[in-house]
């Protein structure tokens, strides 16, 4: 598995998490948002953000702006503040560290560093007393306020498939008091209709081979919607689930080319081929032709339902999720018979089956204590026979079929044949 696979996968492997998770992005570890203020925090905070400076859009690798964000304490206690600059995009991509100019200075405040974080596929602005870690806070004192100078600008790389953005003052402690969190939106230019990714799974058919539940093909579908392209690849991590996974043995494959190609993988865990960067629009749509098998050291012994699911991120860097689609089908062995139509286990005769011989039989009929019973005392033939098959012992049951339907025992025949049947 490559490095760049490794990651994707690596990253995939957050999806679905309730709760934020504390993750190293570049050095920079980020915290986990307070569900509430803690004991003694008593959310004292406002953040204001002054107007740009210039007020014009941004263009990519043009210049930036700047603004002045104050953090006041409208309090008779002293609080922290642990800054969390949320950056929220409008289009399709998540963003990379590179595509947005960050810098924080201070005007009446601490020395500060500062860095760009990214968690749950969100770019986010981090900014801390210099000379520690990004979990340290700044104490901002009673009535008073703390005064920084941002700097923001869009890089070279922020997509085109991406516009506008509004950038939030916000705190990892959940330190600013409720309405009181400043926010500035940004316009792009040159402006352009933001664009969306959509993706999809068709219906899953049998494998060109052959109609065997033990292999499945579907299309998975990628559109993008506006103007503009990614700036970065896209890769697709596949998961399936399904009960008793590791018996499938599973193996996956996909069309390149119109020739097939096996995915690297294991339980049930498959990176699809990346989807070059520049993709958009214009592109049309991406269809992958997926295949998924048993191998050859599959232990299923019925059909088992299962679910695929496609998680799409960026192939490289912000790598999160941010995107999925699934499609459920079912697998199993090759001599999985469909269960729709089940063999009956008894005959079900529209009419009840003469207990003596048909008026029309000549007398000079063969008698009934041949080792073969008389055709007119047996039950009338169906299909339930000739699907279960006969044996050795089909002369003892007629035999046996004849005493029982002398002494008037219809049902008991049909009762002891089902039995000798099941075995």
């Amino acid at each position: 598995m490559s490095a760049r696979s490794a990651a994707f996968r690596s990253a995939t492997l957050r999806t679905g998490s309730a709760a934020v998770v504390a993750a190293a992005v570049a050095g920079t570890f980020l915290m986990p948002l307070s569900a509430s203020a803690d004991e003694g925090n008593p959310k004292a905070l406002k953040t204001t953000m002054s107007a740009p400076v210039p007020s014009g859009p941004l263009t990519r690798g043009g210049a930036t702006s700047t603004f002045d964000l104050t953090v006041t304490n409208t309090t008779a206690k002293s609080s922290s503040y642990h800054p969390w600059m949320l950056l929220d995009p409008t289009g399709a991509s998540p963003l990379q560290q590179a595509d947005v100019v960050y810098k924080v200075e201070p005007v009446s405040a601490p020395a500060t560093s500062f860095s760009i974080g990214q968690q749950d596929s969100g770019w986010q602005g981090m900014f801390y007393p210099a000379d520690t870690n990004s979990s340290e806070g700044f104490e901002v004192p009673a009535g008073g306020k703390l005064v920084w100078k941002v700097t923001i600008g869009l890089g070279t790389s922020y997509p085109t498939v991406n516009g506008d953005f509004t950038l939030r003052a916000a705190s990892i402690q959940n330190e600013i008091a409720d309405g009181g969190m400043g926010s500035l939106t940004f316009k792009a230019s040159p402006a352009g209709k933001p664009g969306a990714l959509e993706t999809s799974f068709g219906k899953a058919t049998p494998c060109a081979d052959g109609e065997s539940p033990d292999c499945r093909e579907m299309d998975l579908r990628y559109r993008v919607t506006g103007d503009g392209a990614f700036s970065s690849g896209l890769g697709t991590w596949i998961e399936v689930a399904m009960d008793d996974l590791a018996a499938a043995d599973l193996r996956a494959r996909v069309k390149v080319d119109g020739t097939w190609k096996e995915l690297k993988g294991e339980t049930g865990n498959f990176n699809l081929p990346v989807i070059a960067k520049g993709f958009g629009a214009a592109s049309g749509d991406h269809v992958v032709r997926l295949e998924l098998k048993l191998g050859p050291k599959a232990q299923l012994k019925k059909l088992t339902p299962a679910k695929v699911t496609a998680s799409v991120g960026l192939a490289e860097g912000n790598t999160y999720p941010f995107l999925s689609a699934d499609q459920q089908f079912t697998l199993g062995p090759k001599t999985t018979t469909p269960p729709t139509s089940p063999a009956p286990t008894s005959p079900a005769p529209t009419a009840p089956a003469p207990t003596s011989p048909a008026p029309t039989r000549p007398a000079t009929t063969a008698p009934a204590a041949t080792t073969t019973p008389a055709t007119g005392n047996t039950p009338a033939p169906t299909g339930s026979l000739a699907t279960t098959g006969s044996d050795s012992n089909a002369g003892l049951y007629s035999g046996l079929a004849t005493a029982l339907i002398g002494l008037g025992g219809t049902a008991a025949w049909f009762a002891h044949r089902r039995r000798a049947v099941r075995g």
